[in-house]
């Protein structure tokens, strides 16, 4: 049974993967994908290059959650971000169900850079279509998030968008 559930989630995991490489030279994502070096400035630069700019929502995100402290720990939950290990852990997995050799540490947690690389991971495999909303209330609340639970947080990374 649990076979079965792997290879499921791989194909799903596969058919929902959109394809990577356009004309326009690569995506932030896809530079971050295949280990070419960034700077934050490069990133900065990719992203407003590719057909989503996720800069204003992980900066709003960012200061939301530590104020933009990359050492902030809350439990389980460290850096700038956030970031759990099982959010490390579903970054991994994308990865190599995408057949990549790169993975990320506990560690990673704490480099803002890796804490956006991961955000934008995550952006692509779980939100398809970009959506600014989901992406934030996904973040506070996980994949099934209720719009309830989650809309307090949700003004909040929207003020700091909107005053940043």
């Amino acid at each position: 049974m649990r076979t079965v559930k792997i290879v499921l989630l791989t194909v799903f995991m596969f058919s929902i993967i959109p394809t990577v490489g356009s004309t326009s030279g690569p995506t932030l994502l896809e530079a971050v994908l295949y280990d070419n070096t960034e700077s934050e400035e490069g990133m900065t630069e990719e992203a407003s290059s590719s057909s989503m700019d996720w800069n204003p929502v992980m900066d709003a995100i960012i200061q939301v959650e530590s104020g933009g402290n990359p050492k902030a720990v809350s439990g389980n939950q460290v850096g700038a971000m956030q970031i759990t290990p099982i959010c490390v852990k579903e970054c991994n997995l994308i990865l190599e169900g995408r057949k990549l050799k790169k993975r990320f540490t506990l560690d990673d947690r704490f480099s803002i850079k890796k804490s956006k690389e991961m955000f934008l991971l995550i952006q692509s495999h779980r939100n398809l279509e970009n959506n600014v909303e989901v992406a934030i209330r996904a973040w506070n609340g996980g994949p099934r998030y209720s719009k309830r639970a989650t809309q307090r947080y949700y003004e909040r990374v929207m003020s700091k968008m909107k005053y940043s």
